[in-house]
């Protein structure tokens, strides 16, 4: 069974940064593509960013274009959600999640990653 563990949240101020980690424990980590999204309370899970299998292609979300980056370490079955510039409309419930199919070009879509972990808080203050 696949089992994802968010950590690195936090309550800072705007203009602060954190890094978030997501780490898989399953030895079917590296050949999957991984996703961040978040939620707000009382707001629908929002796009924040994937990342290919090997590291090489990576999407993001509109509103965290420029300011966040997520990367990955295969060799430590790590996924990184670097934000920067952080506003308090970042402030939401952050998860990883983890697509199951090596078929699939690497998506966007909440509905294509199969595995997800509970997730970190992140709160910014103004």
């Amino acid at each position: 069974q696949v089992q994802l563990a968010e950590s690195g949240g936090g309550l800072v101020q705007a203009g602060d940064s954190l890094r978030l980690s997501c780490v898989v424990s399953s030895g079917t980590y590296s050949p999957y593509d991984m996703g961040w999204f978040r939620q707000g309370h009382g707001k629908e899970r929002e796009f924040v960013g994937s990342i290919s299998r090997n590291g090489a292609l990576a999407y993001y979300g509109d509103s965290v274009k420029g300011r966040f980056t997520i990367s990955r370490d295969n060799a430590k079955n790590t996924v990184y959600l670097q934000m920067n510039d952080l506003k308090p409309e970042d402030t939401a419930h952050y998860l990883c999640a983890l697509d199951g199919s090596i078929n699939r070009p690497l998506s966007i879509r909440a509905m294509d990653y199969v595995f997800w972990g509970r997730g970190t808080q992140v709160t910014v203050s103004s």
